[in-house]
């Protein structure tokens, strides 16, 4: 015995409209119907493009960026591997900013005037920066940051050899 999609009485299973709610009946397919595709299967279909992306997600990117350097299916790939470095060490930056920069530039002095002000702009640049990478990366265009993207080459060519 089947039941209406939209209002749950019970209709024949050759009934194409519900008589009480007279909503049409189609063959309802169940969210968890079929074989979960396992998390590798994921991984693997996911488009380079988008592991690119994944790099950038401001604060979580570094998981990304680690799982694409240390997967087997990106060992050829030296764009994606570029950009997950670059990921890496722009969060390497923003912790650089945040746990040591900030600190000390939070306590001022007679020497700087707006103290408070510039660990919220550096703060703010590096969250600026992951920003436009993600645009730059789902445009399809690559991007290195100043010193962070000349970094990042070099990594990729000591993996290389």
């Amino acid at each position: 015995m089947a039941f209406c999609v939209q209002c749950g009485n019970a209709v024949g299973d050759a009934d194409q409209y519900c008589p009480k709610c007279g909503h049409r009946q189609g063959t309802p397919s169940a969210p968890n119907s079929g074989p979960r595709p396992s998390p590798g299967d994921v991984w693997n279909s996911m488009t380079d493009n988008n592991a690119c992306m994944l790099c950038y997600v401001p604060w979580v990117g570094w998981i990304a960026a680690i799982a694409v350097l240390a997967s087997q299916r990106f060992r050829g790939k030296d764009r994606i591997r570029f950009h997950a470095f670059q990921g890496l060490y722009l969060f390497v930056a923003y912790l650089l900013v945040e746990n040591v920069l900030s600190p000390m530039l939070r306590y001022g002095g007679p020497w700087m005037p707006f103290p408070r002000a510039i660990p919220g702009l550096l703060s703010l640049a590096v969250f600026g920066a992951w920003i436009f990478m993600l645009i730059k990366v789902h445009q399809n265009e690559d991007y290195r940051l100043p010193i962070l993207g000349e970094l990042a080459d070099r990594s990729v060519a000591e993996q290389r050899l």
